[in-house]
C-alpha cells in the first residue's frame, strides 16, 4: 500500500487490483499494517521475502530499496522513484 498512510483502504492500488483479478490473475497484498488475512478478497502477507520470491509481477504505490533486489518484475508509479 502506501507508506506511512494512515489510510491504506483508500488506496490507488484497489483499481490495479480489480483489472487484475477480472483477467483471473491471483493476487497478494504485502502490507504489514494490515491485521486481516485478506483485502479486497486476496491473501495478505506479511513475510517480504516469502512475497518477493512468490511473485512473477509486483505493482506498488512507490519504489521502495527493500524492492532493489526484485526490481525487474516491480513496477511502480513514481518513475522518478522519489514521490
Amino acid at each position: 500500500m502506501k507508506l506511512g498512510s494512515d489510510a491504506p483502504y483508500a488506496s490507488s492500488i484497489q483499481g490495479v487490483m480489480k483489472r487484475v483479478k477480472a483477467k483471473g490473475v491471483p493476487v497478494v497484498v504485502y502490507e504489514p499494517m494490515l491485521d486481516a488475512p485478506e483485502f479486497f478478497g486476496s491473501e495478505v502477507t506479511h513475510d517480504l521475502e516469502a512475497f518477493k520470491a512468490g511473485c512473477d509481477v509486483m505493482v506498488a504505490n512507490r519504489w521502495s530499496d527493500e524492492l532493489a533486489d526484485v526490481a525487474d518484475k516491480a513496477y511502480a508509479r513514481d518513475l522518478f522513484k522519489r514521490d
